[in-house]
């Protein structure tokens, strides 16, 4: 009896040894599902492999997103090895419906619904059926996959009716008893703490996850007003710097600007290489434009036109030039956003250009003095007319070099041609203190 007693004590201490050593990681979707709450999900299950959590909990309450990013949360539910819940309180509608369902088991709170999970598009109207047939799919291997009856994952989708396949019938809503009765459902939960209690993880270590510092600050770039100012010194700094190459600051800045833009972009989902890479090509475009190609012409404009595409691009969560779920007013303020910028950039980095010109600091970095014919410094210019006159090039003419004319040396080149030493030149234009020359062949 005693070893008995012994056995049972034992039982009880490893059972709640266990019970305490357990980890919970618990992530809050209350928002709008979007490339940013994608990321945020994203962390946390790499914070939870991290810390080596036993159990996921999804505190949800959400009217959807967008598809794409409501997709790779489902995918990264399905592969994650440990079990993961959802806590229904109180919306898992669209988005929210294919995020729960990838969940191992499903809690709701009274009142809560689960389903209407219509694809709509940037105006929230039920997209062409190709993407409603895509969400069915979607939404019906998502549910076989935790052995969910498919039938009603499929029709929280709809069904298109009429012959143009917009509009979208018999779309399945359950309420937290109806999911309970169909299988959607494991039980009525009241809270979190309740749900602790019915999991008998009361006694776990529970972590609510949160974004780390330097997360944080990731985030904080994002702020549309503070991408705003980010624009202005983007394309202040690059027109400056093209106004008054080799300083160097105009171009640090714009590059800082460049950086705060697209990296809090590129790791929140929204930007993609190929939209950052566009940037870059319309970067290069326009520096040649200036340094090489003459003139102001197709390169230039084509440098142009990329750049401002791709800040547009960065700002929209479209999928390779897809607009169908992004909103036209998202489309209309992004656009004005980044043309108001190009222009206020444009014009401030005139004014301060001109201010800066003026200033004591550009007065040190460049030079000030004028050589005055009073101080003793003259330029050579030729007095007689020398166009038309034939000599013999002094030395060799890569295209400049040194030419004999009458016994005299005079500084000359041609017109990009190579003439070696001692061969007959003639000199077609006389510009300063230089003439152009050209060779002739002697018969």
């Amino acid at each position: 009896m005693k070893k008995n007693n012994f056995l049972f004590l034992l039982f009880l201490l490893l059972n709640a040894y266990q019970t305490l050593a357990q980890q919970v990681y618990v992530i809050r979707i209350r928002q709008e599902i979007d490339p940013q709450m994608s990321h945020f999900v994203e962390l946390g299950l790499q914070a939870a492999t991290r810390d080596s959590a036993d159990y996921i909990i999804l505190d949800m309450d959400t009217y959807g997103g967008a598809l794409l990013d409501a997709d790779k949360i489902r995918m990264a539910l399905l592969k994650y090895p440990k079990p993961v819940y959802v806590y229904i309180n109180k919306n898992a509608a669209s988005a929210g419906a294919l995020i729960s369902i990838a969940c191992d088991s499903i809690y709701m709170d009274a009142g809560s619904i689960i389903g209407a999970a219509t694809v709509v598009d940037g105006e929230g109207k039920p997209a062409p059926d190709k993407y409603q047939s895509d969400m069915r799919a979607m939404m019906r291997t998502t549910a076989e996959t935790n052995h969910r009856n498919p039938v009603f994952a499929e029709n929280m989708v709809g069904k298109a009716v009429g012959a143009d396949s917009l509009t979208v019938g018999n779309v399945t809503t359950f309420t937290t008893s109806e999911a309970i009765k169909n299988g959607y459902c494991e039980a009525e939960i009241h809270s979190l703490e309740e749900l602790y209690t019915y999991l008998h993880l009361h006694h776990a270590a529970i972590t609510h996850f949160e974004l780390s510092t330097t997360d944080q600050i990731v985030n904080f770039f994002m702020n549309p007003a503070l991408r705003g100012l980010l624009l202005l010194l983007i394309i202040g700094g690059i027109y400056f710097e093209l106004q008054t190459p080799g300083i160097g600051v105009a171009l640090f800045a714009a590059l800082v600007g460049i950086a705060l833009y697209f990296i809090p972009s590129y790791l929140n989902g929204l930007a993609e290489n190929w939209e950052i890479l566009i940037f870059f090509i319309g970067a290069v475009l326009l520096i040649l434009e200036i340094t090489v190609i003459p003139g102001f012409g197709l390169a230039g404009l084509s440098g142009l036109v990329l750049i401002v595409s791709s800040l547009i691009l960065v700002g929209l969560n479209n999928d390779t030039f897809d607009f169908t779920f992004v909103p036209e007013s998202d489309i209309y303020i992004t656009s004005a956003t980044v043309l108001a910028a190009f222009t206020a950039g444009t014009v401030l980095a005139f004014a301060a250009g001109n201010r800066f010109m003026k200033s004591a600091l550009f007065n040190k970095i460049s030079l000030q003095d004028t050589f005055q014919s009073s101080d003793g410094f003259t330029s050579n210019f030729h007095t007689e007319v020398l166009t038309g006159k034939q000599g013999t090039s002094y030395s060799v003419l890569r295209p400049s070099g040194k030419i004999l004319l009458d016994g005299n040396v005079y500084d000359a080149y041609t017109r990009g041609e190579y003439v070696e030493a001692n061969k007959a030149v003639e000199v077609i234009e006389q510009v300063g203190s230089s003439l152009k020359v050209k060779e002739i062949h002697v018969q």
